[in-house]
């Protein structure tokens, strides 16, 4: 049984690297970001800290909070679904990622302008005394 000759190995190699290349220009980095491990039951935020129609970015783990209305808190991943940049604060209930404008409802945390499509990913939280927690 003869082995794989030259021409078949440097064809197999090229198939290969043909694959590869494809898969990566496919890849639009668009998409859900990871949950955050080990962050149910923390509190992220404190509700004296999240303004009525904005909200903060938590840096320690990159979610953003926010109270679209009165009594009402969201939390999303502040990673953007585009090219993994931080979104900023919302400022008139909107996110918006400073590396290529993609905006995001600080409602809902739907994409509202691209090139970012996908919506961050959401965390449900729960008010406990003056604390936001993830629950």
């Amino acid at each position: 049984m003869p082995g794989i000759g030259r021409r078949e190995a440097l064809g197999a190699a090229g198939v290969a690297a043909c694959g590869l290349a494809l898969a990566g220009c496919g890849a639009s980095g668009e998409g859900q970001a990871a949950a955050v491990p080990g962050i149910k039951g923390q509190v992220i935020a404190k509700t004296a800290d999240v303004p009525v129609g904005g909200g903060v970015v938590v840096q320690k783990w990159k979610i953003v909070v926010t109270q679209p209305t009165e009594g009402v808190y969201k939390a999303y991943s502040a990673v953007c679904t585009h090219r993994g940049c931080a979104v900023g604060s919302p400022k008139e209930g909107v996110m918006t990622c400073p590396c290529h404008g993609s905006e995001f409802s600080a409602a809902d945390g739907k994409a509202l302008k691209g090139p970012a499509s996908a919506p961050l990913t959401a965390y449900q939280v729960k008010v406990e005394g003056d604390g936001i927690v993830v629950v």
